[in-house]
């Protein structure tokens, strides 16, 4: 209980930041880059953290397991969007939250498997989805953004990570894992992407997202191993450092998306 409110604090100061900040990148640079910005563990990093602190680290690094099958519930997310994308965006939504709770139960399945051969499953199956996935035509949006517009995306995205990270703890380690990793941030991205810009920009987002996962899903890697043994700060620290070095290496092919999407535009008008 002790660090309820610092939690707390964490989530409705860095939810908004993160959200506003990935808006206006979106913006700036194109959804890509929106999509390879909240794929990073920003909040579920800091949120196992806490977690950490509060039930231990056996608890932290079952939790990581759960957080890396839910990051392969993310690709089956990111293809039923694509599938439904062209009924509109609630239909995507809808699509795939129902896409990602299936994964989400059968993933449980496969929990005790190996961490080791999980993460790397999880990290083939993101490879996979970025092959099939239609390619990005939308840069950087030209559409004038209501006043509104910004506001909206930052009430809805802290709505949903407070409400899904309060009940997560009350369901044990790894269902917990699973739910907080629900991509609240792609969703919100995505959706208003989608609104305001088309269809290609909401799957840009997904792209992006795709783009960044595997430097998240090395993240959970060293907590899983090392938490219990060399203890909270450390094992984090690691994985700080790991997931830098692999976003850093992405971030090139995220641009490459939005470079290639603003080539694409003139071809399509």
């Amino acid at each position: 209980m002790a660090t309820t409110l610092p939690l707390l604090l964490l989530k409705l100061t860095l939810t908004p930041l993160l959200i506003g900040g990935a808006s206006l990148a979106a913006r700036r640079w194109g959804p890509a880059i929106a999509g390879w910005i909240v794929a990073l563990p920003l909040t579920s990093g800091p949120v196992l953290f806490f977690v950490a602190l509060d039930h231990g680290p056996e608890f932290a690094a079952q939790a990581a397991v759960g957080t890396t099958l839910g990051l392969g519930a993310i690709v089956a997310y990111s293809l039923a969007f694509v599938a439904a994308s062209r009924r509109g965006p609630v239909a995507s939504v809808a699509a795939a939250t129902a896409a990602y709770v299936v994964a989400g139960v059968a993933l449980q399945a496969v929990a005790d498997w190996p961490y080791l051969l999980l993460a790397v499953l999880v990290a083939l199956s993101i490879f996979g989805a970025l092959r099939v996935l239609p390619p990005a035509t939308a840069g950087r949006s030209a559409a004038r953004h209501p006043s509104w517009d910004l506001p909206a995306r930052i009430l809805v995205g802290t709505a949903l990570v407070v409400g899904l990270t309060t009940v997560a703890p009350l369901l044990g380690p790894t269902v917990s894992g699973i739910v907080t990793t629900f991509p609240v941030y792609v969703t919100v991205l995505s959706v208003f992407a989608f609104l305001h810009d088309g269809r290609s920009a909401g799957i840009g987002v997904l792209r992006g997202a795709l783009i960044g996962l595997p430097g998240t899903v090395a993240f959970y890697v060293p907590i899983h191993f090392f938490v219990v043994s060399a203890g909270v700060v450390p094992a984090f620290a690691l994985s700080i450092a790991v997931t830098s070095a692999i976003g850093i290496v992405a971030l090139p092919r995220a641009r490459g998306v939005g470079a290639e999407a603003e080539k694409l535009e003139p071809e399509l008008v």
